[in-house]
Formats: C-alpha cells, sequence, structure tokens
C-alpha cells in the first residue's frame, strides 16, 4: 500500500551532529545521544526506513485522497 522512503541522506557533522537531508534539504538534525544510536542503527537496518522514522516523514497511503478533495482541487 505504501512506497519505501528515497531521498535521504545524512552527513556526519565535525562537533558529532548528524545532519539528515531529504532531497538535499534538511529535515533534522540529531544531537548528543541520539545521533550516536543513529550512527549505530543506520549499520544494522534499513537506512532510509530508518531516516524516515526519525524525521516523521511518513507516506500515509492517503495522498491520493486529499488530492482530489474538493477543497484541494484547485490548488
Amino acid at each position: 500500500m505504501t512506497g519505501t522512503p528515497e531521498g535521504f541522506t545524512f552527513r556526519l557533522r565535525k562537533n558529532g551532529d548528524v545532519e539528515i537531508l531529504h532531497h538535499g534539504r534538511p529535515a533534522t538534525v540529531l544531537r548528543g545521544a541520539s545521533a550516536a544510536r543513529f550512527l549505530i542503527d543506520v549499520d544494522s537496518g534499513d537506512p532510509q526506513e530508518l531516516m524516515a522514522r526519525v524525521t516523521g516523514n511518513y507516506r500515509h497511503g492517503n495522498e491520493r485522497t486529499a488530492k482530489n478533495h474538493p477543497r484541494n482541487r484547485s490548488r
């Protein structure tokens, strides 16, 4: 029903922060313990799914329904 997440990349900053990008644009920055946990988890699982979960950028399956709603047709 939903597609797999795509377009996520991450950069490790000099100060230890992890910047997560979506299609080249900053989505979130992880600092401290959450950045360290992310770096451990990214090697063990699907990195795209992990980055989507961390940023909260999920596809909910209702995009087409919302697009066809009468109030959104003129957009």
